[in-house]
């Protein structure tokens, strides 16, 4: 009976754990974009949907002006004909080509890692629900420090160290520990062991992460941060107060005079 007991208290435990997670990562459980990246990938796919109505919808009120100039008018028959092949063209073209969430063998696929990045917030939307609230914001603010670092890409060779430290860190290392974590049984998830349960771990590693994307983040603009400090010093040296004193000195020289 004392077994019995425990293992109750330890289901109705467990469930009102699970409610209260739901309750609290509700909001995380959304299908909203993480970043602009996946955003971006979206778009490019709803872009192409239109694209293929479009040109359905056109190709077959073409070919029904044709046909109606050599038999004379298609008639009513004709007419509703072509409005049941244009909606059957909106509801297949409509819902192609369908937007396919990357599996982890894509995500390092080609040399672009800029690309990685995209398919790398796409990815990590599909993951985000089976995550628990805590890790579930730290995705959130993965995506928003992912639009960053693409940013911070743009130029940089695919070769270069940095570029290929992102591909180790969120092409491989990245999706590794999510599907670690994800062949865990629900049920044990919560459970500590060694004094740190895979909830704690999942969230720990991915805040790992999150300050590994910053700190090369931060690398890749060095550059762009001592660009913007010399021309502000030179516009400074110029126009500002360094530039002032050549113009005065000329002034009392000419006084002088």
């Amino acid at each position: 009976m004392p077994d019995l007991t425990r293992d109750s208290d330890r289901i109705l435990s467990e469930s009102r754990a699970l409610v209260r997670d739901n309750r609290e990562g509700g909001r995380h459980r959304r299908t909203s974009s993480i970043g602009q990246g996946s955003a971006r990938i979206k778009r490019s796919n709803l872009t192409k949907r239109i694209r293929n109505v479009i040109l359905a919808v056109f190709a077959i009120w073409v070919a029904s002006g044709v046909i109606g100039a050599i038999v004379n008018g298609i008639g009513i028959l004709g007419v509703v004909a072509v409005l049941i092949a244009t909606i059957v063209a909106i509801g297949v073209f409509g819902s192609f080509p369908r937007l396919k969430t990357p599996t982890r063998a894509d995500l390092t696929k080609g040399d672009d890692v800029q690309r990685l990045v995209g398919r790398t917030e796409l990815w990590l939307e599909a993951q985000r629900p089976a995550l628990p609230p805590p890790a579930a914001n730290l995705v959130d603010k993965l995506g928003v420090q992912l639009d960053g670092l693409g940013m911070q890409l743009e130029g940089v060779e695919q070769n270069h160290p940095k570029a290929r430290e992102i591909r180790s860190l969120i092409g491989e290392q990245l999706p590794e520990m999510i599907d670690s974590y994800r062949r865990i049984p629900a049920q044990m998830r919560r459970e500590e062991r060694g004094g740190s349960s895979p909830d704690q771990q999942l969230t720990e590693s991915l805040s790992t992460i999150s300050g590994e994307i910053d700190s090369i983040t931060r690398q890749l603009a060095e550059g762009s941060l001592d660009d913007l400090a010399i021309k502000h010093r030179f516009l400074d040296y110029k126009f500002g107060s360094g530039g002032d004193a050549a113009p005065q000195l000329e002034h009392k020289d000419r006084g002088d005079d």
